[in-house]
C-alpha cells in the first residue's frame, strides 16, 4: 500500500461551469474567509455580471487567489446544493478518475492546515496585491496513503464535523426563538424610538491606561485589529465599559449594521471613529437591544436608511430614531437571558471549529504515518 506522492495538478482541474442561463441568482452569491468557511458574499453585485460567474457543485473546492498576508481565503462545498462564486476566484475538483486514489475530504483536510497556508504565501507574487495563481497551486506537492487509511481518518474529521454542525443548527433554532418572540411583542406593545432611551458617549483614553483595543467586526462582535495599532498611544480612543455598545457607522462596504456589547469583565477601547452609547437600564436593557441589532431585518433597515455618496453612514441621528417595542424589564431580562445563552453557544460553536481546525494538520501525520507502516 505505501504513500503516493504527485503534484497537486495531476489530481485536480479547473471548475469552468458558469451560469450562462442564470440558473442561479443573487441569493447563490458566496463567498470564502481566511478560516476556510463559505459565507454569503459581502459585495454588491451587478445582476449584469450573474452570466460570468462560476457555478459550483458538490465537492469542488474553491479559494481566492489574492492573498491577506498570512493565509488564503478557502471553501468546500460538502453541501447537496450548488451556488456561485465571483469569476476573480479559483474553483476546482478531483479528476473523475483520480477519485480512486484521493478522497475529497482528505484533500480538503490537508488544505485547511497552516503548513499549506505558509507554503501558499511563501508561493504568492505581487507588489501592492500578492496572488497565489493556479499553476502554483498545481506545481505543490502532495504525499498521501492508500483510499482505505484516507476514509479511516476522513470518518474521524467528518463525525465531529457532523456533531459541531447538529450543534450550530440548535443555534439556528434558538435564533429563530428569539426572532419570532420579537414579532409578537409587536403586536403586543407600541413602538417607541430609543433614542429616549440611550446616552451617547465620548469618552477618550487620555491617560493611556486601556491597553485593550478591539475592532467593531461585521458578525457583530469584538475582534482583534487586523491593521497595525501603537499600543502605547491609544489617547484617542474612545473607552467601551461593561455593557456598553459601539457601532461603526459605514454600512457600504460592511452591508450590515455592524455593532458589538461589551461582555468582557474590564473596559476596552476602539477606534475614535465609531459610536459608543449606553442604555437606560430601568427602561431599557442593552441585551434586549441587541436582540434587534442581530436580527437580517435590522440590517436591511440600516442599510436603507444610510446615507452617503462615496461612504454610506448609518449615524447616531439615524440610530436614535430606530423603533422598537420596549416591554416592562422583566419581559426584557427573559429575553436578553436567551440572547446571552445564544452567544455563550455560539462562542462554544467557534471554538468546536478551531478544535476541528486544529485536527486537521494531526489526521493528516497520523494518516501519513499509518501509510508509512503499511509499506
Amino acid at each position: 500500500m505505501g504513500l503516493s506522492k504527485c503534484k497537486l495538478g495531476d489530481l485536480v482541474e479547473l471548475v469552468t461551469e458558469i451560469n450562462s442561463n442564470l440558473e442561479l441568482g443573487l441569493d447563490d452569491v458566496m463567498g470564502m474567509t481566511l478560516t476556510k468557511e463559505i459565507i454569503p458574499t459581502k459585495a454588491d453585485i451587478n445582476p449584469k455580471e450573474l452570466p460570468k460567474f462560476i457555478i459550483v457543485s458538490k465537492n469542488d473546492f474553491i479559494y481566492n487567489p489574492r492573498t491577506h498576508g498570512k493565509k488564503i481565503g478557502f471553501g468546500f462545498n460538502d453541501e447537496n446544493r450548488r451556488f456561485l462564486i465571483s469569476w476573480n476566484n479559483i474553483a476546482f475538483r478531483i479528476k473523475k478518475e483520480k477519485l480512486k486514489e484521493i478522497l475529497p475530504y482528505y484533500l480538503w483536510m490537508w488544505l485547511k492546515r497552516d503548513e499549506w497556508d505558509r507554503k501558499a504565501v511563501f508561493n504568492s507574487w505581487g507588489s501592492s496585491t500578492e496572488v497565489f495563481l493556479w499553476n502554483e497551486f498545481c506545481d505543490m506537492d502532495i504525499t498521501f496513503p492508500s483510499i482505505t487509511i484516507q476514509q479511516k481518518y476522513v470518518d474521524i474529521y467528518t463525525g465531529m464535523l457532523d456533531n459541531q454542525k447538529s450543534y450550530e443548527n440548535g443555534l439556528d433554532d434558538l435564533k429563530l426563538t428569539c426572532d419570532s418572540t420579537i414579532e409578537n411583542l409587536r403586536k403586543k406593545y407600541n413602538c417607541e424610538e430609543i433614542g429616549e432611551y440611550i446616552n451617547r458617549l465620548d469618552n477618550k483614553n487620555t491617560d493611556n491606561k486601556i491597553s485593550v483595543v478591539k475592532n467593531v467586526s461585521v458578525y457583530k462582535t469584538f475582534n482583534e485589529p487586523t491593521a497595525k495599532v501603537n499600543r502605547n498611544e491609544l489617547s484617542n480612543y474612545k473607552i467601551v465599559q461593561k455593557n456598553q455598545i459601539a457601532f461603526v457607522q459605514t454600512t457600504h462596504n460592511e452591508k450590515v449594521f455592524a455593532y458589538a456589547i461589551n461582555d468582557y469583565d474590564y473596559d476596552i477601547v476602539v477606534s475614535s471613529v465609531d459610536e459608543v452609547f449606553e442604555t437606560n437600564q430601568n427602561k431599557l436593557l442593552p441585551h434586549y437591544l441587541c436582540l434587534f441589532f442581530n436580527r437580517n431585518e435590522f440590517d436591511r433597515y440600516a442599510r436603507y436608511h444610510s446615507w452617503g455618496s462615496a461612504r454610506e453612514t448609518f449615524t447616531w441621528d439615524d440610530l436614535i430614531n430606530v423603533k422598537i417595542p420596549i416591554p416592562p424589564v422583566e419581559i426584557q431580562q427573559d429575553l436578553a437571558n436567551i440572547f446571552m445563552l445564544y452567544k455563550q453557544r455560539k462562542e462554544i460553536n467557534e471554538e468546536l471549529k478551531q478544535v476541528i481546525m486544529n485536527l486537521c494538520p494531526i489526521l493528516i501525520i497520523g494518516s501519513l504515518k499509518e501509510g508509512e507502516n503499511h509499506e
